[in-house]
């Protein structure tokens, strides 16, 4: 790894591998030298339950809620679960959690609120009105928000530890930065694919993408970076997916690190993507850009 990439984390999405799978997911991820791996918080395995699996099987490894949902569960019940993993790990856990999307809320019963006001009112609640009684020693839990626009980056300065984003050109990271300070955090998740094919990469960057492409909180995001309509519809532009998604050499790969890295972010979590044609490149990507390499 070129040392100002930084890359220290990866993101794996731990609902799509068995029990056996992803434990030799977290071993290898561990034995790169990765300081943590992010997990999904989608429609499968309950995070934190997860989350305590991984780190009861791995010796040096954080885990990462990388993000829970807030209407999944209330204030208290995240601080118990961020405590407790703390904990039984040894201060391994990193806490993410963010809105998430209306579906969330909606699937559940609850009413949409405010996203910046509800944000605040929970992660203020999970520090400030909950005891957690154990008997151990618990190292505090760091918090992050889950934040793409102004408005939530402001709410994760005020609250949290720092910020959580994705998927972001390097105004927006430099944007995010300025609104953070100097003294908060900046994760930024960067979906990559190591392939010198544009049309494997650009294919890899949709896959990755796609899923976000009709959600409005990332559209007004890209529509502050100069995209319009025509980027986020029949299935992303070419230029929304390679300003967004590198790939190309390795070398391209990690000069691209280099400027999120130049624009603020202080740590690079990496989300591979393989070569369509070529599922080990994901390997050998993580592999390039684990620390010391």
């Amino acid at each position: 790894m070129a040392s100002g990439t930084h890359t220290t984390a990866v993101m794996t999405p731990s609902d799509f591998f068995s029990p056996a799978q992803l434990l030799d997911r977290a071993r290898y991820i561990e034995s790169l030298g990765y300081d943590a791996m992010w997990i999904t918080d989608m429609f499968g395995r309950e995070i934190y339950i997860t989350a305590g699996f991984i780190l009861a099987n791995t010796e040096r490894l954080r885990v990462a809620s990388g993000v829970a949902h807030i209407y999944g569960r209330d204030a208290i019940a995240s601080a118990q679960a961020g405590l407790t993993l703390s904990e039984l790990s040894g201060g391994r856990f990193i806490q993410g959690v963010g809105v998430s999307h209306p579906i969330a809320a909606e699937m559940r019963g609850l009413e949409w609120e405010n996203p910046m006001d509800k944000a605040r009112a929970y992660i203020s609640a999970m520090r400030s009105q909950t005891t957690v009684n154990v008997r151990g020693a618990v190292t505090p839990v760091p918090i992050f928000l889950a934040a793409h626009g102004p408005k939530m980056l402001a709410v994760a300065a005020e609250v949290a530890d720092g910020a959580n984003t994705y998927m972001q050109t390097t105004d927006r990271v430099a944007e995010a930065r300025s609104i953070l300070g100097s003294t908060k955090q900046l994760n930024l998740l960067v979906p990559m694919c190591l392939t010198t094919d544009p049309s494997a990469g650009r294919e890899a960057g949709r896959r990755a993408i796609s899923m976000y492409l009709p959600l409005p909180a990332y559209q007004r995001v890209w529509r502050r970076s100069g995209f319009d309509e025509s980027d986020w519809s029949g299935g992303g532009s070419d230029r929304l997916i390679d300003a967004h998604v590198p790939w190309g050499s390795i070398d391209s790969i990690r000069a691209r690190l280099g400027e999120f890295r130049d624009a603020g972010a202080d740590h690079i979590v990496v989300a591979a993507s393989p070569d369509p044609q070529r599922p080990e490149t994901a390997n050998e990507l993580l592999e390039a850009l684990a620390p010391g390499r």
